[in-house]
């Protein structure tokens, strides 16, 4: 068996404890990870805030290569990686592959982008804005897509000079653990820290009076407590939350594209996607036609464990995850009607079919709340106005797309959906030059993009006399 170690200031180091990690396809362990203890927590801070000033002081071009040589590195390894990462998630090896490619993307992208001093004019002259390194960067991610958010983070923030530890979900640990042991021949001791754990780190790192900024990824109520607990050092946070996602489909949509392309990013991995469409608004003139296509899409994905060839849905990730979409599919039997799916699979592991169910109201739990999993609910609508309202009566505004033949009025009623991110005629279209932003409950800040690299600055002002 691999044994897995903690990245502490340069040197990979066995846990204060060891924790099982469960393969969601069968609901059993296949390896273990180790689990750090409140001193090593601070080891990795202490060695983190020591290397800090040397790393910061490094020019842009030294920082920026070695991104690099760590983004080929990761490379080199992909498909061993990818593997690890539908062991320990869930989604099918293609899947798993393309998220170790966009994270090697998403670091390149880092690794060539510019980090400028403005010289502006004022009244009495000019002056020099300069983007300046926060220090110790916390890099908490969750359990879906634990690489491609994790690089999101701290590839921004090594960009910018400052340090990081990464602290993977607990039951998601090994990929993250992978890329501390590449990390260790690539930057310098303590730049790079990763910390396992068995989800109790979160409040100390938070707290923790040397760390300068926590970038989160999670859930809402989690957010909450991580926005709370920084308060008294006033950290800097980016918050990337929750979403209940709106697709309004108009009546003169592409039926078969708006079809195709909800029913997909709605179920893609497991439908565990913060920014996937978890509720799609039909008109009455197309709404049976749109409802049999996308059951008759989803009931013919192939279920199964995602190192099996052709499977296109894997398991939930968690036995949480699974027994909470169980209790959405009885809400979905008793408020609507269900066209396919709508049971736990018959097998070992933690399977939910993809279920397609209509004839919803906005008051059900399975419409108003965020169920995370491969559940479509897809709702009536006569008047685009009154889908509108009910699209951003939500509390969450992560994302939203307008399915319509007519691009201007898609836009015109996209741009006034309450979201960070909304599409035209598409949805899900990410990456790590597109700035990621959610509004209302969806979180706060921003990653990716230019202004995703400022977040892990602080604004520095040189007035010359």
């Amino acid at each position: 068996m691999t044994e897995y170690k903690l990245l502490i200031g340069g040197q990979l180091v066995a846990g204060a404890d060891q924790m099982d990690v469960i393969d969601p396809a069968t609901g059993a362990p296949f390896a273990q990870a180790p689990v750090a203890s409140d001193e090593q927590l601070d080891q990795a801070v202490a060695a983190a805030s020591a290397a800090f000033g040397p790393w910061s002081a490094r020019p842009l071009s030294e920082r920026q290569a070695l991104l690099a040589t760590f983004a080929d590195r990761i490379e080199a390894e992909a498909p061993r990686i990818a593997r690890l990462l539908t062991q320990e998630q869930g989604k099918p090896l293609a899947q798993a592959l393309f998220e170790v490619e966009a994270t090697v993307r998403g670091i390149r992208y880092f690794a060539s982008s510019p980090l400028e001093d403005e010289v502006r004019p004022h009244s009495g002259g000019e002056y020099t804005l300069r983007r300046v390194p926060l220090g110790v960067v916390a890099c908490i991610v969750p359990w879906n897509f634990p690489l491609v958010l994790a690089s999101n983070k701290y590839g921004a923030a090594l960009l910018a000079g400052n340090t990081v530890i990464l602290k993977p979900a607990p039951t998601t640990p090994l990929t993250s653990l992978e890329l501390g042991r590449i990390a260790a021949d690539v930057f310098p001791a303590g730049v790079f820290n990763v910390l396992s754990d068995e989800g109790d780190l979160g409040p100390a790192l938070t707290a923790h009076p040397a760390i300068a900024k926590i970038a989160f990824t999670g859930s809402t109520p989690t957010g909450k407590r991580v926005m709370a607990g920084a308060a008294d050092t006033l950290k800097r946070v980016t918050l990337e939350l929750g979403g209940n996602d709106a697709a309004l489909v108009l009546a003169d949509a592409d039926l078969d594209a708006a079809i195709a392309g909800l029913t997909f990013t709605a179920l893609l991995n497991a439908g565990q996607i913060c920014v996937a469409p978890k509720r799609i608004y039909v008109h009455a003139s197309i709404y049976d036609r749109f409802c049999d296509g996308a059951a008759a899409m989803a009931g013919a994905m192939l279920q199964g464990p995602g190192l099996d060839a052709d499977v296109q849905i894997g398991p939930v990730q968690n036995r949480a995850q699974f027994d909470k979409l169980r209790d959405y599919l009885a809400i979905a039997h008793r408020d609507g009607r269900v066209l396919c799916g709508g049971q736990a699979a018959d097998r070992t592991g933690y399977f939910i079919q993809p279920t397609v169910v209509r004839d919803l109201t906005d008051a059900s739990p399975l419409v108003a709340e965020e169920q995370f999993g491969p559940i479509m609910p897809i709702l009536s609508f006569e008047d685009e106005e009154d889908a509108l309202r009910r699209a951003n009566a939500s509390p969450f505004g992560l994302g939203g797309s307008v399915w319509s033949r007519d691009t201007d009025r898609a836009r015109a009623l996209a741009w006034r959906m309450q979201a960070g991110m909304v599409w035209v005629n598409q949805h899900l279209a990410v990456g790590p030059d597109i700035p990621f932003a959610g509004a209302k409950a969806s979180g706060t800040g921003v990653e990716t993009g230019p202004e995703g690299i400022e977040e892990f600055t602080r604004v520095q002002v040189l007035i010359p006399a």
